[in-house]
């Protein structure tokens, strides 16, 4: 009998649908749109490109029925109990969450934590397998989900498979430490296309395959010696955000009367700086507040006039460095504010929730200095989203040198978050920088984000994987072609092809840390 059930031409796969469940008191299920950078970037890609999510509904048990919402098709993928433990708590962000980010914490590797790793990444396979139609185009999200291009490959030779990784790709030094590098590798190359946010990156991949694997590679490309003859294709397409989308929120007269309420509501401070991040220990919290406390300390600056909004939302509370970081960064404002706010006028205000998109939108018109300070991140799609709101070309960006955002937004005040020195002379210079020069700042950031928009991003990445392992033509529009991020070369044409030692023919400005270059 033949099945008449419906398939779809493109089927993203995440760890995460792009709902949450919201149940109220009479028990009835609502189902609402999740918060997070991966989110706000592929809603806007689906809107234009019909098709169906795959992805954890974020309660352990079984899945929901698969049911349609806002116009995109969503696939739940069940988890049990134990596989949110061991899947996404233990595998996903106590082994590779840390060697992806440096090392800041430990990694921790347990065998069964890699057995859930496994399933998981095969339960998600079949239903992608199951969503897809005839040739589909497949786009596979993040860390979580490494294995599955290599799954779906097994059970559907005839689609095309994209892989993006939204956080960094480690230096082979730090992978080559997962007991599993292999496994990971080989799932990888299961794809026609990887992507990732920095040239970096991709730099990285390439040299841990010819490395780990031995296996032949040129430029962008590695050689599979399988029998199959395919080549795959890995390069940097940085990600972004709906900026035209973003901006008419931010102009919207609500959301503006918003953005001054909130300095009314803070006293109406000459200078309102701003942090939002996750609660993650690679978004450098720490290191911020310590260099806030010292220029508090040495009256550079000081309430009232000088306060800090520091939003941290919620993430991975089940982790244990997750939950002592969590205490660290609230013992530390309280003895800020303890030692050196006033009645009336604390020094840093620390609000531990999540806000929806017009609450931010007002707080990013309301600050005058953004900080984003990452030890380590692959995009931040927060510095993106200040730049956007800031269409009256007011407020400052202190940067992070070691996030994808500083590759293309390097005009902004730039720091080492790691040199609390230079990261507090980088906020002096965002407070005190003439308002004309931060406006042609500003004004440059802009046009950056406008230009290279998440529509862009999407058009990039289709042609890419379309096109793969070939480099596509050019679009009118900007969508194809190679991208290459500003301060990063393109890998070399001329590296010699086969197995190399380290050291031996990597390309023109790999190094070994891959970070910051």
């Amino acid at each position: 009998m033949t099945s008449t059930r419906k398939t779809f031409d493109l089927v993203v796969a995440a760890n995460r649908l792009p709902v949450d469940k919201q149940v109220d008191e009479h028990g009835n299920v609502e189902w609402r749109r999740s918060p997070g950078g991966l989110v706000t970037a592929m809603e806007s890609v689906m809107r234009s490109n019909p098709g169906a999510w795959v992805g954890w509904s974020g309660d352990a048990g079984e899945a929901p029925a698969p049911f349609d919402e806002d116009g995109m098709h969503l696939r739940p993928v069940g988890l049990s109990a134990e596989e949110v433990r061991d899947f996404y708590e233990g595998f996903s962000n106590d082994t590779l969450w840390p060697i992806y980010h440096d090392v800041i914490v430990p990694a921790s590797f347990h065998r069964e934590w890699w057995a859930a790793y496994v399933r998981v990444n095969r339960r998600f396979a079949e239903a992608v397998a199951e969503e897809a139609a005839p040739g589909a185009r497949v786009w596979i999200q993040d860390y979580q989900l490494q294995l599955a291009p290599a799954f779906v490959r097994e059970l559907r030779p005839d689609v095309r498979i994209g892989w993006f990784n939204h956080i960094p790709f480690p230096p082979v030094e730090l992978f080559a430490q997962l007991p599993w590098r292999a496994a990971l590798l080989e799932g990888l190359l299961g794809a026609d296309f990887l992507g990732f946010q920095r040239q970096a990156d991709a730099r990285n991949f390439v040299r841990a395959c010819r490395q780990l694997l031995g296996l032949r590679t040129k430029g962008e490309r590695v050689a599979l010696e399988d029998g199959s003859g395919r080549r795959v294709r890995a390069t940097a397409i940085p990600i972004s955000i709906d900026y035209r989308g973003l901006e008419e929120l931010a102009q919207r007269p609500d959301v503006r009367a918003r953005a001054k309420e909130i300095r009314e509501s803070l006293g109406n401070p000459k200078v309102l700086m701003l942090g939002v991040d996750r609660l993650d220990y690679t978004k450098g919290i720490r290191h911020r507040l310590k260099a806030y406390e010292e220029l508090l300390l040495e009256r550079h600056i000081g309430p009232p006039d000088v306060t800090l909004v520091q939003v941290a939302t919620p993430s991975r509370e089940r982790v244990e460095a997750y939950r002592s970081l969590r205490e660290e960064i609230e013992q530390t404002v309280g003895r800020i504010n303890g030692e050196l706010g006033k009645i009336g006028a604390p020094a840093v205000h620390y609000l531990h929730h999540s806000y929806p998109r017009e609450e931010m939108a007002a707080l990013f018109q309301a600050a005058d200095v953004m900080l984003v300070t990452p030890l380590r991140d692959g995009m931040n799609l927060v510095a993106k989203e200040y730049v956007t709101c800031r269409h009256d070309l007011g407020g400052a960006l202190v940067l992070s040198e070691f996030t994808g955002a500083w590759h293309e937004l390097h005009q902004a005040f730039t720091c080492n978050p790691h040199d609390i020195e230079g990261l507090k002379q980088a906020m002096l210079r965002a407070i005190n920088t003439p308002t004309r020069d931060k406006e042609r700042i500003m004004r440059a950031l802009r046009r950056r984000v406008a230009d290279h928009d998440v529509q862009r991003w999407a058009r990039r990445y289709l042609a890419a994987l379309d096109a793969a392992p070939d480099v596509p033509a050019p679009d009118p529009r900007g969508g194809g072609g190679a991208p290459v991020a500003p301060h990063e070369s393109a890998p070399s044409a001329t590296v010699r092809e086969g197995p190399l030692t380290e050291g031996d023919g990597d390309p023109v400005g790999a190094t070994s840390r891959g970070a910051g270059e």
